[in-house]
């Protein structure tokens, strides 16, 4: 796993910074209604996302939270675990997690945190959150088919594993939209400096001397500073029972 306090300063701009912040905060708001008037956004990083929300619609109040000092760097953040969220019961209107869902990778956890959503969720209240996040980037491109061998099964954060845990916690689907991760389309000579960093670890499986073994097969791919198309990530957004 990535260590997000010593990533905070470079986070944004090597991943699509602000237009890819302005589309996911349209795909979001286009999921929540007009009536909310406050939203949580867990794991919200570096706030790009968060405070395009904000600014979009000023009478919505938004709160982030993000259990990495490094990366809460907007003024209206606490510091806090998605499992065990630092509100009260039915006290927000919406809840939003983008690109959270994917990284949690232990036993529970996913669950953990889409029960958390439900029961600071006030009645009718929404739950927005991006699902199948590591999917999206498999764009049919010759990256991916260097990726295919190593592929982790089981992804956290897929629609149906996701769909099931808010079904349990008493949240329903009601509606889905998709926006593009501008920016994000990765290049051979990019996506082979992160298989060695080991930026992947949610989407591959790499032991022993596989990640040198890929990153060398992405080296040998043509034009490898061309970056290929960008993914498409999805929304899934829940509606608390009353």
């Amino acid at each position: 796993m990535l260590d997000y306090n010593t990533e905070a300063t470079a986070y944004d701009a090597t991943r699509g910074g602000v237009p890819r912040a302005e589309s996911a905060a349209r795909a979001v708001l286009g999921l929540v209604p007009e009536s909310a008037r406050t939203l949580l956004d867990i794991g919200c990083g570096t706030g790009l996302v968060t405070q395009r929300i904000a600014a979009a619609r000023p009478g919505l109040k938004v709160l982030g939270t993000d259990a990495s000092y490094g990366m809460a760097r907007i003024g209206a953040v606490a510091l806090g675990d998605a499992r065990r969220l630092p509100l009260g019961a039915a006290t927000v209107d919406a809840v939003g997690a983008i690109w959270l869902l994917h990284l949690l990778r232990g036993v529970g956890e996913v669950r953990s945190v889409v029960s958390e959503v439900a029961r600071v969720l006030g009645p009718g209240g929404v739950f927005v959150t991006t699902v199948d996040k590591d999917a999206a980037h498999d764009v049919g491109s010759d990256i991916d088919e260097a990726f295919a061998p190593y592929l982790r099964p089981n992804p956290s954060d897929s629609e149906e594993l996701v769909a099931a845990y808010g079904a349990e916690a008493g949240l329903d689907v009601v509606g889905e939209a998709c926006f593009l991760g501008h920016g994000q389309g990765r290049t051979p000579l990019a996506a082979a400096r992160s298989v060695r960093k080991g930026d992947f670890v949610s989407r591959l499986e790499l032991p022993g001397a596989a990640a040198d073994r890929l990153a060398a097969a992405l080296l040998a791919l043509p034009d490898p500073d061309r970056p290929r198309r960008d993914p498409e990530y999805r929304l899934l957004v829940f509606r608390r029972r009353d």
